[in-house]
């Protein structure tokens, strides 16, 4: 299986990548942007086109959970777990930070129908920026958008929260349990949020937003079920031979996420139950097709390296222009082929944007925290 080297600001020790995963999670993270366009044409998730985008989270949470294990399991006897928190705050948070920003930035320009941003103060605006950027999530009734979010400067945060509860779960307890107990864990959780999926209130779960009952609910089934299904893979992966898997896998996730609809209002178990195949079983196998893979060419390593360089910049900084673009096309009525050229430069903008603070922000900002407290043990 072909490995990237790492980038330059990454730690010394840091292992190669498989850069496979990295590309996959290149691909789901630009089909979450397109999913997040077609928000601005829908009245639910019943009637919404590129419909299961919302399960991209539960894709990004396995590949964690497995690149986590991959990278850190052996390493126990030498690292600390202050050490492992560090490196995944330096990791992690500088996005975090610039996605409250960049919507912080755009926010008094987003107003529509749905959301009144001009009745809300600049003082107010400024602690909703503090606390998006400390990951400090907003109670409802609270937050400045009038949704209910944790994070209405930047949406997405949300899962960077549940990210951080996965990996301090992980430091805590789960690290320390034998494959058996882990194996225990990842079926009892799955079993919760496959009850969730079918039995629950949506007929999915597209959930965790919120810190409402329900929705913290399932946003903490997502991340034990995902993350741990990626770290029990991780211990017991033993490679296949598998040839062109980044294609044939990317394929396969547009294909997953772009699904519409099953069984509408009247039949959301059915929903459900495709959510629940998505994620307890066609979303570890990618995983591992993916890690199995080879690379022969040039050119496809460079196309994953690319996608997985901008992958999660694009992931926390799109969300601020998904908020403009849907202001724009609710204020002025459009259909989407009316505003298509808008969509593509979302699209676009975003992927540049996120290229863009990746070499001149996140990249430098994590080599200067490695080397600042992390000491010999990185650049």
């Amino acid at each position: 299986m072909l490995k990237t080297q790492v980038p330059s600001a990454a730690f010394v020790d840091t292992k190669p990548h498989y850069i496979i995963l990295d590309g996959l999670r290149g691909i789901a993270a630009i089909t979450v942007v397109w999913f997040h366009i077609f928000e601005a044409y829908a009245t639910s998730h019943l009637d919404q086109k590129i419909n299961h985008g919302y399960l991209a989270v539960d894709f990004f949470f396995i590949l964690s959970g497995f690149v986590i294990g991959y990278a850190y399991d052996d390493r126990w006897k030498t690292m600390t777990m202050k050490d492992f928190i560090k490196r995944r705050i330096i990791r992690l948070h500088p996005m975090v930070v610039m996605g409250a920003v960049i919507g912080a930035i755009m926010f008094y320009f987003q107003g529509c129908s749905v959301w009144d941003v001009s009745k809300v103060t600049v003082l107010a605006l400024f602690i909703a920026t503090f606390i998006n950027a400390m990951l400090i999530p907003a109670t409802p009734g609270t937050e400045v958008r009038g949704l209910g979010e944790m994070y209405p400067l930047n949406g997405p945060s949300w899962s960077l929260l549940f990210e951080y509860i996965g990996n301090i779960l992980y430091v805590l307890f789960i690290r320390k349990f034998s494959t058996r107990a882990l194996t225990v864990l990842v079926i009892v959780a799955g079993c919760g949020l496959a009850t969730f999926s079918i039995f629950g209130p949506y007929g999915d779960i597209c959930a965790g937003y919120s810190l409402t009952g329900t929705e913290f609910t399932c946003g903490s089934f997502r991340i034990l079920y995902s993350f741990s299904a990626g770290l029990l893979l991780s211990r017991i992966f033993k490679p296949a031979h598998i040839k062109g898997s980044f294609w044939k896998c990317s394929i396969l996730v547009i294909l997953l996420l772009a699904v519409p609809r099953i069984g509408g209002s009247e039949h959301l178990w059915m929903n459900g139950l495709y959510d629940t195949l998505c994620f307890a079983l066609f979303f570890p196998l990618i995983v591992y097709w993916g890690a199995s893979g080879r690379i022969t060419d040039k050119y496809t390593n460079r196309i994953c390296k690319f996608l997985g360089d901008i992958s999660y910049p694009l992931y926390m900084v799109h969300y601020p222009f998904i908020y403009l673009y849907y202001a724009w096309v609710k204020n002025e009525e459009l259909t989407f082929g009316e505003s298509v050229y808008g969509a593509l430069a979302v699209v676009i903008g975003s992927i540049l944007l996120a290229y863009i603070c990746l070499k001149l922000y996140d990249e430098p900002v994590r080599k200067y925290l490695a080397k600042r407290f992390l000491k010999s043990k990185s650049k």
